[in-house]
């Protein structure tokens, strides 16, 4: 054999046993992600049936609701309740930059005091649009006195946003909000807070829209990435077997001759 062939053919040796071991690992690699996807997918599916049962349990009422502690609340969470009390509109938020229906607003929430107890519970009462005119400006709100009844589903807090900066010190602007931390508006305020937040549901009412998104685990997006990183394998697969033995080794596609 020409000795300058040895090389050449050395190298390419070399070469081949790299990229299938190289081949070996990302095959490894994204299906053992394809098989991680699946077993996310099917945990949220675990967690979905879970808040389906508790949404279809029996509402709770404000008697049992009181006696909640933060231990007490991942087990309450997306519980129907049905409660009545009296607002208190002194301590109304409102947070802005919250949409509904495509259009730009803010979230209203009013504290909630419990008639069974001396207990407060933030309500997230519904969604009002922003004036575009004046940014500080307050929507009116009609906020029932007396004893009211209302129904929701617990939640553990209020949904965050990215904060740029804290509000300005216009008319109004304390208590227009980017966000809300329980613990601290508790502190503020000086409420006796339960350590949940309710979520009010059925029609809108008050001037107030409850048009809430509904809970989504997130299965279809783990399903997707999954279809994704098992593509990627089985196109790993495709590439190495084309390049790597059906060229290198022709004589592996030809059908034996009759």
């Amino acid at each position: 054999m020409d000795p300058i062939i040895r090389p050449v053919q050395a190298r390419s040796g070399w070469r081949f046993w790299l990229l299938t071991l190289a081949t070996v690992a990302a095959l490894g690699l994204t299906a053992s992600l394809g098989a991680w996807q699946l077993s996310r997918a099917a945990q949220k599916q675990a967690l979905q049936a879970l808040l389906a049962a508790r949404e279809a349990m029996p509402a709770l009422v404000a008697g049992e609701l009181a006696q909640a502690r933060p231990a007490d609340v991942a087990g309450l969470l997306h519980r129907s309740v049905q409660l009545q009390g009296q607002w208190l509109p002194e301590a109304t938020v409102y947070l802005d930059n919250r949409q509904m229906q495509g259009r730009p607003g803010f979230w209203v929430l009013t504290p909630l005091r419990l008639s069974t107890s001396q207990a407060v519970v933030l309500v997230q009462r519904g969604w009002v649009p922003r004036d575009f005119q004046e940014r500080t400006r307050l929507p009116d709100i009609a906020t029932p006195a007396g004893e009211v009844r209302i129904h929701g589903r617990i939640a553990a807090g209020v949904g965050r946003l990215y904060e740029f900066a804290p509000a300005g010190k216009g008319e109004g602007a304390s208590r227009i909000r980017q966000n809300l931390d329980l613990v601290a508006y508790g502190a503020e305020t000086g409420l006796p807070l339960l350590p949940l937040v309710v979520l009010q549901t059925g029609a809108a009412s008050d001037g107030l829209l409850r048009d809430w998104a509904p809970i989504d685990s997130g299965v279809d997006k783990h399903y997707g990435y999954a279809f994704q990183w098992f593509g990627l394998c089985g196109l790993v697969f495709v590439l190495y077997v084309w390049f790597q033995l059906v060229r290198r080794f022709p004589s592996l596609g030809r059908r034996p001759s009759r």
